[in-house]
């Protein structure tokens, strides 16, 4: 996961890889968007309620997680990447208002 998200450069976004954030280590990291990119392998199945307190606690400060399992890496890279793509766009703001008189 890290080569491609290394080799892909985001719209000029990087990522960082083993960040520590709080208590957690988050394994890849894009500070400019506030996005975290979670690898979990089939360890991760019987840590699923510590995980959701994780997450939260990234939540409650800022971030937004993605998670995905090893064997999607693997078998589906180019829908991952997508997936991390679509979550880097930027979020849309509330429309314009226009002046009031």
């Amino acid at each position: 996961m890290w080569y491609f998200l290394r080799a892909q450069r985001f719209q000029h976004r990087k990522f960082r890889r083993q960040v520590p954030i709080g208590p957690y280590v988050a394994d890849f990291l894009c500070e400019k968007s506030r996005l975290i990119v979670e690898i979990d392998g089939g360890q991760y199945a019987d840590r699923r309620d510590a995980d959701v307190d994780r997450t939260r606690w990234l939540e409650l400060q800022g971030y937004r997680v993605l998670r995905f399992w090893n064997n999607d890496v693997f078998e589906n890279i180019e829908g991952v990447l997508q997936m991390v793509a679509t979550a880097l766009d930027p979020l849309p703001g509330p429309p314009p208002r226009g002046r009031e008189t």
